[in-house]
């Protein structure tokens, strides 16, 4: 379980999400196909539609077991016959894995990148402003990477989309990223830290992998009809027929959703105890838990997953705490400077 307490979360770094740019170091783990099949290749293993997208294209998406389960998830930029793989450092070897397993060599080739790269991730509002104020050239939209140099130092720039928990994403050699992040505080950057993309990651009700997403969910179960990590009218890939039949046949039976731990008194949810219970019934998990600063005191906010009958407004207990049931994703609260 993620639990990011009041030791990790200022009310200037809630300030800074809500109405600044964040921009902080993320530890990540880069794998590239390159060649030919490289395109097609990924196209038959991830969720997302990576052809539709096209040269330039940067999406979201996930490889899965045979079975549908989700396996890996991570970001594709696809730049010519390349596409570059930005997954959380657990995911590093399962990539590996199943592109040794999956990809012939003769139509494309596997390059580990991480240990060559670095990465910072922009978050709040001014993102852009501030990327554009540090002379950052930036993609021409949402769902968009592509290639050029800051200063001296080549770099690949993505924009995510609205709903991600980031909206630019910079990789660059790793002797040049303290110089970048530089250009950005000197722009109106705050600093930030694992924690704050953490929180934006927990605010904008995205999985995380081996957090909310274990060896047994499948993508519908943790909102991916929702943040666009799934594609419903692309060619065969790994996994595709649950998640097709579960899209147009059925329903999943638990789902990725908020919680907001009553604030007065704000209990602290319980250290090692994750049930959600409804009616004395054990109705999920709490999967992430975060405190946010706000009027004269603060709450609690987290993600579970919970059966598909508890309904955003219900109350339930979770980590032995009261909690509401809400939809994702959070509110940032409004915080009057001191």
């Amino acid at each position: 379980m993620t639990r990011l307490g009041p030791d990790r979360v200022s009310t200037t770094l809630v300030r800074a999400l809500r109405l600044g740019a964040v921009v902080a170091r993320a530890e990540v783990a880069v794998i590239e196909l390159a060649g030919p099949g490289a395109v097609t290749c990924f196209q038959g293993l991830l969720t997302n539609d990576v052809e539709k997208a096209g040269d330039g294209g940067f999406v979201y998406g996930a490889l899965l077991t045979p079975k549908g389960m989700i396996v890996v998830d991570g970001w594709a930029a696809r730049l010519g016959s390349r596409v570059s793989y930005t997954v959380p450092p657990a995911g590093r070897e399962r990539v590996t894995e199943i592109f040794t397993r999956s990809v012939p060599p003769r139509l494309a080739r596997m390059q580990d990148r991480t240990d060559s790269v670095a990465m910072l991730r922009v978050v709040g509002p001014r993102a852009l402003a501030t990327a554009e104020l540090a002379a950052i050239p930036l993609p021409s939209g949402p769902g968009r990477v592509i290639e050029t140099k800051v200063g001296e130092a080549p770099c690949e720039i993505a924009r995510a989309g609205e709903s991600a928990p980031f909206t630019l994403q910079i990789l660059t050699v790793p002797e040049a990223v303290e110089a970048i992040a530089g250009r950005l505080l000197r722009a109106g950057g705050s600093l930030g830290d694992a924690a704050a993309l953490e929180l934006a990651r927990i605010l904008a009700g995205w999985p995380a992998l081996d957090v909310e997403v274990d060896e047994k969910t499948i993508p519908q179960e943790v909102r991916y009809d929702e943040i666009g990590g799934v594609s419903y009218t692309k060619g065969c890939y790994t996994g595709q027929e649950t998640v097709s039949r579960l899209h147009f046949r059925g329903h999943a039976n638990r789902h990725l959703r908020g919680l907001l731990f009553d604030a007065e008194p704000p209990a602290t949810p319980a250290e090692g105890w994750s049930a959600v219970t409804h009616q004395d019934r054990d109705v999920g998990r709490v999967a992430s838990l975060a405190w946010l600063p706000e009027g004269a005191g603060g709450r609690w906010i987290g993600l579970g997953i919970i059966r598909r009958e508890v309904e955003p407004g219900t109350m339930v207990r979770a980590a032995g705490r009261d909690a509401r049931v809400v939809d994702l994703p959070f509110s940032l609260p409004h915080i009057e400077p001191a």
